[in-house]
């Protein structure tokens, strides 16, 4: 396989941002096993209650495991999914613009959407934005796979090869790791060859990076952030995305 040009990048890396800041925010609100409760349902609704033939069910005990959940918790969330026969809680992702036209995407899981939609048009609102139509920000993010690769000092470079020749589109260093960016539909696929590799990763999911940025003024970056930190909060919100990038003074 021809290798990627660029694909190592040196220097800070976005998906990493991205990953601290949910765990920071999990840690504020003290809500971090409701919400991988959460993710476990719905990864069964989708497909199915065995780990070893759903990724993204393997994915969510993995991220139970390392939030030190106990078993059976897991397995409670499983059998509840099981139980629902296909209700229960559902996926919704919301789509609106902040102060300044800052595009916000929230990802949600809910029993009842008319609830969640209610809450969410309420925040965008109060903090001075509006909720748009689904499809407004089609084209101002992209959902890709990202994994965490912990590499050996000096070892960074051949690892990175090696992972690209596993079908990595990116390879970025950095903190003692490499991150490892794939096509969203090759999650599963990309997830299988690490494990066949023997290649360990700390972190593992589907991200939404913005692929247009928006600088607004300095109020309305701060409107912005308020808006989303407030979405954060609510209950049934499982992660918030953003195009916000630098104001401009």
């Amino acid at each position: 396989r021809a290798r990627a040009p660029g694909a190592v990048v040196a220097g800070h890396s976005k998906w990493a941002n991205i990953r601290h800041r949910k765990g920071a925010q999990d840690a504020r609100r003290g809500r971090a096993f409701t919400k991988i409760q959460k993710e476990v349902m719905v990864a069964v609704r989708a497909g199915g209650p065995d780990p070893a033939a759903n990724p993204r069910l393997r994915l969510a005990v993995q991220n139970a495991r390392k939030a030190n959940m106990p078993k059976e918790n897991v397995e409670r969330a499983i059998k509840k999914a099981q139980a629902a026969g296909g209700a229960g809680l559902a996926e919704a992702v919301f789509e609106g613009h902040g102060p300044g036209g800052v595009a916000v995407l929230v990802e949600c899981a809910t029993d009842n959407n008319t609830r969640t939609v209610g809450s969410v048009r309420h925040l965008f609102q109060k903090h001075g934005g509006s909720l748009g139509k689904e499809g407004d920000l089609r084209f101002v993010f992209e959902q890709r796979a990202v994994f965490t690769v912990p590499a050996e000092p000096g070892g960074e470079d051949d690892l990175a090869l090696r992972l690209i020749d596993m079908g990595a589109e990116e390879v970025e260093p950095g903190d003692g790791a490499l991150t490892v960016v794939a096509p969203m539909r090759e999650f599963g696929a990309m997830q299988e060859r690490l494990e066949a590799g023997g290649v360990a990763y700390t972190d593992a999911g589907l991200y939404r990076t913005p692929v247009v940025v928006k600088e607004p003024s300095p109020e309305d970056a701060r409107r912005s952030m308020r808006l989303v930190e407030a979405l954060e909060d609510e209950e049934d919100v499982q992660r918030v995305y953003h195009n916000l990038g630098p104001a401009r003074a």
